[in-house]
């Protein structure tokens, strides 16, 4: 078949998985919008959990890329923000499971960055337009090595931070999150049948704001691990 192709097919992405050589599969990448209440706060609108659900967006796995990366500077944009978040990454098929089921599904925990072309993403949201060219681009999700759930067990709790040049700017608990892992499992999976090497972004605390050329990005889950990323010169 392969000499049928017009091109090389594309490698797959691929995430390292903690104390091991072993390497995680990417399918998809799910990213909540608006989990922390202060967050949202920041970015001028409110949540109500009691008459809204959660809502999502999505990257390419090939906007993967792993933790200590150096990139550089995004084109196409002035207002380039980091978006510390807690990532779960999906090990088990699963199609409308209930909450407590849902934690069967869960292979592991990792750190991650959702970097977002803010002034991009803000004009999308202004026009009604979908907010892919703020968010989905390349080297816009990086990735902490993996830990497997039977290494941590569940985590729903823990200190999430992130600094910039060290100075702490991120600073929340993953108990602020407003879906929680089990909620968020089981509603995406009302839509989608989640898949073993899917990975769902749960959403970052408030602290946002703009990084430039030179700059080092450092975030942590408690229990879970780093993430680590380079602005280049």
């Amino acid at each position: 078949m392969s000499e049928n192709l017009l091109f090389p097919l594309k490698a797959p992405t691929l995430a390292a998985v903690a104390g091991t050589d072993q390497l995680f599969p990417v399918h998809r990448i799910f990213c909540v919008g608006r989990n922390y209440h202060a967050h949202a706060a920041e970015m001028g609108v409110s949540v109500d959990k009691s008459s809204q659900e959660p809502f999502y967006f999505t990257k390419h796995p090939s906007s993967l890329i792993p933790s200590g990366s150096e990139i550089a500077y995004p084109p196409q944009t002035a207002n380039y923000h980091y978006e510390m978040e807690f990532v779960v990454a999906i090990g088990q098929a699963g199609f409308e499971v209930s909450e407590a089921e849902a934690n069967e599904l869960v292979f592991g925990y990792a750190a991650g960055l959702d970097m977002t072309r803010r002034d991009l993403q803000l004009k999308a949201r202004e026009t009604g337009r979908p907010w892919d060219l703020g968010k989905d681009f390349e080297e816009s999700a990086v990735l902490g090595p993996i830990v497997r759930k039977e290494e941590t067990g569940i985590v729903d709790s823990g200190v999430i931070t992130l600094s910039v040049n060290g100075e702490v700017k991120q600073n929340s608990d993953l108990t602020k999150l407003i879906w929680n892992v089990p909620e968020i499992i089981a509603h995406l999976s009302r839509f989608y049948h989640l898949q073993p090497g899917d990975l769902i972004y749960t959403g970052t605390p408030d602290g946002v704001g703009p990084v430039v050329a030179g700059d080092h990005i450092l975030g942590s889950v408690a229990g879970v691990g780093d993430v680590e990323l380079r602005i280049a010169q």
